[in-house]
């Protein structure tokens, strides 16, 4: 079996992008699929297409809607590494960048203007997301020169807007109704922030987790020693996020878990320093998802990061992440509040994957895989 696909780095992300009707050609369950093609369950995905970190085994399947208001749909689809299985649960911002760059290249848009202008709706959240992609005199520059903090290499310049985040997944901006709630994990009470725009994302302050404000250069190696408590944090908030009905229960990928506190006196490029986690690991950059949640909490009142942030709301919010400096920014249009990050993007490879198995073969090793 052959598959045609895109292989497209999106932010500080890379994913494979497939048509869905590319997919839906093969008869297959993606989730049995997916996994197959990424050479999961391997921690190395040595026999597939997946990069073997949560930051390179995710894949996009996009799909062009004949009517509506909507160019582009798109699925985001995190595969599991270790584990033959797909998170569907939220969406990736840094991927999503890729989506209005495809768009143009395949000529389902036509690029027009100085910036060209591509609406698409994320099936995952139903958060319709305003793309920009630079496109000077009508077209795409013959050689991409936009970058960004985390990526050495230019890429093309993309802008995503997500158009009124709030409460996407669980239906409130706080989904437990509260700025600020405890978490218990171990013995241990957490004064935690839930957050649910871009995705849902539960906050805490570094200073709580023995992290200084003034040594974000630590941070990497302090964090790495409290992961088993971070995810223990992070199922108890999926539970009274209501996104799972017990801690067990809870996505792989949903909710985020970010770490927050106020910029060292050194660091006047930043509003705050932020550590976030993807798949239970620091993220070498920041989530966008995330960073659009960020964003909102720090414009509401009584939220762990609001605190240090105070009542001044500005235009433009300056995260510092690992990678750099990212910059948010929030905008009022046609009665809609638009909240973005400038992203870049750039396609890497055209390629067609071969599967050396018969679809009956991945579907009877999956069945057999759920039953042990």
């Amino acid at each position: 079996m052959k598959i045609e696909a895109e292989w497209m780095r999106g932010g500080t992300s890379k994913c494979w992008v497939f048509e869905s009707a590319d997919l839906a050609e093969t008869q297959t369950s993606v989730d049995v699929l997916l996994p197959r093609l990424f050479g999961s369950p391997d921690h190395r995905q040595i026999d597939g297409v997946g990069g073997a970190t949560s930051t390179t085994s995710k894949a996009m399947i996009l799909h062009r809607p004949l009517d509506g208001d909507v160019d582009v749909e798109f699925t985001f689809a995190q595969v599991g590494i270790e584990e033959a299985a797909v998170d569907w649960g939220s969406n990736c911002g840094n991927c999503s960048a890729v989506v209005g760059l495809y768009a143009i290249e395949k000529g389902w848009v036509s690029a027009r203007d100085d910036v060209t202008r591509i609406v698409t709706r994320n099936t995952n959240t139903g958060q319709i997301i305003i793309q920009q992609v630079a496109t000077p005199a009508g077209a795409l520059p013959t050689m991409p020169e936009a970058r960004m903090p985390g990526v050495p290499f230019p890429g093309y310049q993309v802008g995503l807007g997500f158009q009124d985040p709030a409460g996407k997944t669980t239906g409130r901006l706080l989904p437990t109704g509260s700025a600020r709630d405890v978490v218990l994990a171990g013995e241990t009470r957490w004064d935690v922030s839930m957050v649910d725009a871009g995705a849902p994302v539960v906050i805490l302050r570094a200073q709580d987790l023995g992290l200084e404000p003034e040594h974000y250069d630590t941070w990497f190696g302090g964090v790495e020693l409290q992961l088993q408590t971070l995810e223990r944090i992070r199922r108890q908030a999926a539970v009274l996020m209501g996104l799972a009905a017990t801690p067990g229960e809870a996505a792989r990928a949903v909710p985020k878990v970010a770490i927050v506190a106020p910029p060292s006196i050194n660091d006047p490029d930043a509003d705050a320093s932020v550590m976030m986690l993807s798949m239970g690991k620091p993220h070498p950059a920041l989530a966008i998802t995330g960073s659009i949640a960020l964003t909102l909490a720090a414009r509401t009142p009584g939220t762990v990061m609001n605190e240090f942030m105070g009542a001044a709301v500005h235009p433009r919010l300056r995260l510092r992440t690992p990678a750099g400096v990212i910059e948010t920014w929030s905008e009022e249009r046609d009665g809609s509040q638009l909240v973005g990050v400038d992203r870049t993007a750039r396609t890497i490879a055209s390629t067609t994957i071969h599967l050396p198995e018969a679809i009956d073969t991945m579907v009877d090793a999956s069945l057999a895989g759920a039953t042990r």
